[in-house]
């Protein structure tokens, strides 16, 4: 028999996830990623409820956020990290939970597009609005 979550979990869970992302982004300015673009999934996509998307002036600097990141989070949540792509490093997949972050050098972020993908051609970046 499964029993209902009190109340204050769900207000927990929507906390955890508000930090998570919160030290998402903050790692990603740490380490000087560029172009941090935050599309918020909650209501159109059961993977995440944030999608980051940000960039590295080279594959080593895009495998060092993505390994500096995947560090914070588990340090942070103790829930391990998932990373695919970090052998070549063009674009790394960070996949945090509730919060999934693509790291791209430039060139290939312009070739796949996510933002516009889904739908956030316009969207301003995250930390400057």
């Amino acid at each position: 028999m499964t029993r209902p979550l009190p109340a204050n979990d769900t207000a927990a869970s929507v906390d955890s996830v508000a930090a998570l992302h919160a030290l998402v982004l903050q790692s990603l300015d740490d380490d000087q990623a560029q172009e941090t673009i935050s599309i918020p999934l909650e209501g159109k996509s059961s993977i995440a409820d944030y999608m980051v998307i940000a960039s590295g002036r080279s594959s080593r600097q895009v495998a060092a956020i993505a390994q500096h990141l995947a560090e914070r989070v588990k340090q942070s949540t103790g829930r391990p990290v998932r990373i695919e792509g970090l052998p070549v490093a063009d674009w790394v997949l960070i996949d945090a939970g509730d919060v999934i972050v693509h790291l791209f050098r430039p060139e290939v972020r312009s070739f796949y597009n996510l933002e516009r993908m889904w739908g956030f051609v316009d969207a301003p970046v995250a930390g400057t609005a």
